[in-house]
């Protein structure tokens, strides 16, 4: 095995020292839930365990719910949640139904497990987390059923939540000092996903992003408070690697393609990103490697102002380096905003493309049958 990164040492050693002066400062160990979500056959459940202060003498020794709730809106806002002390390799126990899974953090106070066999129906259920240092704590996963064909794979930077990156200094601004009720949702987006699952509720909804697991929490809280559908958050972790400085974003969100195409095989997706960065490579690349997982792709235009600021050019990435692939079978529509998207989304989302269904499309696609294909951009309504 090859020896870790010198920065990970690093880190690792720092992380270490300072739970241990927390420790004998009072502090405890606390779980935080991330929403999971699994098969018929196997779930994924996420959790991370890190230090948190420890009750005052004169606090009861059971704190209401609102007092919970107050302590961690506090301690996962902004900066403090890239300054939590995680803990290394604690224990955890995972409990769904009766049965009892052994687990460890990782070196970053993270759990990322697979159960497999676990017994659950289809819908939403909660499995519990266990710590010997901390409080039992419930979790929201979300079983897909075998049935299910439809699904929706969302980004989250510049796609339903406005944050500017890459500007270094408004993105650390919006990242480590803005609260999450402050910030700027993507018009039309939340309304858009409502107005797909309405006709397919059983539909999952993941949020795919480079963005940290620091960031979790308050994400989530971002998504409720305006309106988007709850689904699980596939996040990195930001900082030393074993083999680096920093992981590498583009090859997190690939690998999570893949792996939610090989764990979910009957869903076929909708990709739903912005021209801002790398999604129209990387979705266009998975849509060429496996069409038949995808339904559609969706990208926000940003505008030439947003490019500008988000990459010092006024045109989208894609212009600049189209994917060198033959014609994608899947169509791809551009907006900018979900209010500009939504209604021509709607055609793939139902199958149907252009009066033709999403297998003749491919088929036409395929053998150039398609004389004069379908438009898929759509014009900013206020310049029509």
């Amino acid at each position: 095995m090859a020896r870790p990164h010198a920065a990970a040492l690093v880190e690792d050693a720092y992380t270490e020292r300072k739970a241990r002066l927390l420790e004998r400062r009072g502090w405890v160990t606390r779980i935080v839930p991330s929403t999971g979500y699994g098969s018929a056959t196997q779930i994924r459940v996420f959790g991370r365990v890190v230090m948190t202060r420890g009750l005052p003498e004169d606090e009861p020794t059971e704190p209401t719910y609102a007092a919970r709730l107050r302590a961690l809106e506090t301690e996962t806002r902004g900066w403090r949640a890239f300054f939590a002390t995680p803990v290394a390799d604690e224990p955890v126990t995972v409990r769904v139904n009766e049965r009892l899974v052994q687990a460890r953090t990782d070196r970053g106070g993270y759990l990322d497990l697979t159960v497999r066999g676990h017994g659950l129906t289809p819908g939403w259920h909660q499995v519990f987390l266990d710590s010997p240092r901390a409080e039992p704590i419930d979790v929201p996963v979300l079983v897909v059923g075998s049935q299910v064909t439809h699904g929706i794979i969302s980004d989250i930077d510049d796609t339903v939540l406005s944050t500017s990156l890459p500007r270094p200094m408004i993105a650390a601004w919006n990242t480590f000092v803005r609260s999450e009720g402050a910030r700027r949702p993507v018009p039309g987006m939340a309304t858009m996903y409502r107005d797909l699952l309405e006709s397919r509720p059983e539909a999952p909804v993941v949020y795919l992003s480079t963005g940290a697991w620091n960031t979790a929490p308050q994400l989530t809280r971002f998504l409720e408070r305006n309106g988007y559908p709850v689904g699980p958050m596939l996040l990195t972790d930001w900082g030393p690697t074993n083999t680096g400085w920093f992981r590498s974003g583009q090859e997190h969100k690939r690998a999570q393609l893949h792996r939610l195409a090989r764990e979910l095989p009957n869903v076929r997706w909708l990709l739903v990103g912005d021209d801002g960065q790398h999604d129209p490579t990387l979705y266009s690349e998975f849509a060429s490697r496996r069409p038949d997982r995808v339904r559609g792709i969706a990208l926000r235009e940003l505008t030439a102002g947003e490019q500008v600021l988000s990459h010092a050019i006024p045109v989208a990435t894609d212009d600049i380096a189209p994917t060198p692939s033959a014609r994608l079978e899947v169509p791809v529509l551009r907006g900018p905003d979900g209010y500009a998207l939504g209604p021509r989304l709607a055609e793939v989302w139902d199958d149907v493309v252009g009066g033709q269904t999403l297998g003749e499309y491919a088929s036409a696609v395929v053998t150039g049958g398609l004389e004069d294909p379908p438009d898929y951009t759509v014009e900013d309504p206020d310049e029509r």
